[in-house]
């Protein structure tokens, strides 16, 4: 080889950055490599502009990546300069197109390099409404139909790749993010976002509540915040003895305003009230695995949580499950047959009861399928990704 494979990561979906991180490490390890990091601005649901480059930096720092910074007003400067980088791969993990630049679109991008997408999340675990096999929104975006090299977590959507023209251009690796979520119990530190004690020394138990934004039919409609808003600040205050950290979907409040579900006066009146409280505490970025292990339980509404959680720790998630959403994937029953599923506040109150009891309902048999289904294969995604990229080029 005459010369290192350039790679470049563009980054503005910080939060999956874990889908992405043992590559870009892999590679800066190889000499056959020459990775780089460049951090964008993003316009998520309910941003009137683009925006958090500077949060998106902060946590590549704090990870301690070095990187470029595209603060470029115009995204054609950014690309000018991408250009100049003369990247051999672009390496991406969002693929809806909307929440970039334009300039920095795939279309854009496939022009002058070739582009390698790694999904965001770690199982797919919901089916469409109407569909019977892999959600097409997994398979037929402009990501998908565009990239040079897709990696893939499951057989299935493989097989979805197959059928449409694909194959060449999709691999079943697994997704660095499984493994990093199964090595998190010895390869990272937990963190807890409130320090205190009790009276007589005694820690409090620590929940984490991570309520996802999806609110109606159109998409998924696991999330039903609005529901639960007032009866988790009441439980909060009824319960000074516990540590309540709020974890909301990046999404959430741009999407119950720009849905018009809740107002900005609103949220910022329960933002208000919620982080007035000793015992409670909003979360907007500390590394996922490192809260997760620093929890004792976690309640959820879905929906990568319902995996991720058990993945992590071993242990049940508390499901807060909707009454009607978009049907679980096969993978998705497997998951939601890990966790410990409540309807009502008051089924949400007695499984906490039981977790800080240590009395939650084994889910053991349910975690070891999860376990089982989610990895393909035994090898590190992240390395069977770098081979296939060399291989690749060569």
């Amino acid at each position: 080889m005459s010369r290192p494979i350039r790679v470049v990561f563009l980054v503005f979906y910080f939060e999956a950055w874990d889908a992405l991180d043992a590559i870009y490490r892999g590679m800066l390890a190889d000499p056959r490599f020459e990775p780089m990091v460049v951090s964008l601005p993003r316009k998520l649901t309910g941003y009137d502009k683009f925006r958090d480059e500077k949060k998106v930096s902060a946590f590549l720092e704090s990870q301690g990546i070095e990187h470029e910074r595209f603060k470029f007003k115009k995204s054609k400067d950014g690309l000018a300069r991408l250009k100049e980088l003369a990247p051999d791969y672009v390496f991406l993990n969002y693929p809806w197109q909307r929440n970039y630049k334009k300039n920095y679109q795939i279309e854009k991008l496939v022009e002058f390099t070739k582009v390698c997408y790694v999904p965001y999340f770690s199982t797919s675990l919901v089916q469409e409404p109407g569909e019977s096999g892999v959600a097409p929104h997994q398979y037929t975006q402009p990501t998908h139909q565009l990239a040079h090299m897709v990696f893939l977590q499951d057989a299935d959507t493989k097989a979805a790749f197959d059928a449409n023209g694909r194959a060449d251009h999709s691999f079943l690796t697994g997704t660095p993010k499984i493994d990093a979520l199964m090595a998190a119990k010895t390869d990272v530190p937990s963190i807890w976002p409130i320090v205190r004690e009790l009276p007589g020394g005694k820690e409090p138990f620590k929940l984490l509540w991570a309520p996802h934004h999806s609110y109606a039919d159109r998409w998924l409609n696991f999330g039903h915040f609005n529901d639960q808003r007032e009866p988790m600040l009441a439980f909060a205050q009824q319960h000074p003895e516990m540590d309540i950290v709020f974890r909301p979907h990046p999404f959430l409040f741009g999407t119950m305003t720009d849905r018009e579900v809740m107002t900005q006066e609103e949220v910022d009146d329960w933002r208000a009230r919620w982080d007035a409280l000793p015992n409670t505490f909003t979360d907007l970025g500390a590394p996922l695995t490192s809260i997760l292990l620093g929890s004792d339980a976690l309640l959820t509404d879905g929906v990568s949580f319902l995996a991720e959680y058990p993945l992590v720790t071993g242990k049940p998630a508390i499901f807060w499950e909707k009454s009607v959403h978009w049907d679980f994937s096969p993978l998705g029953n497997i998951a939601a047959a890990s966790t410990v599923t409540v309807h009502t506040m008051a089924e949400v109150e007695g499984a906490i009861a039981q977790a800080q009891e240590g009395t939650l309902p084994d889910r053991s048999a349910e975690i070891a399928a999860l376990v089982k289904a989610v990895r393909p294969q035994p090898a590190s995604a992240a390395q069977t990704i770098i081979e296939l990229v060399a291989k690749d080029f060569s």
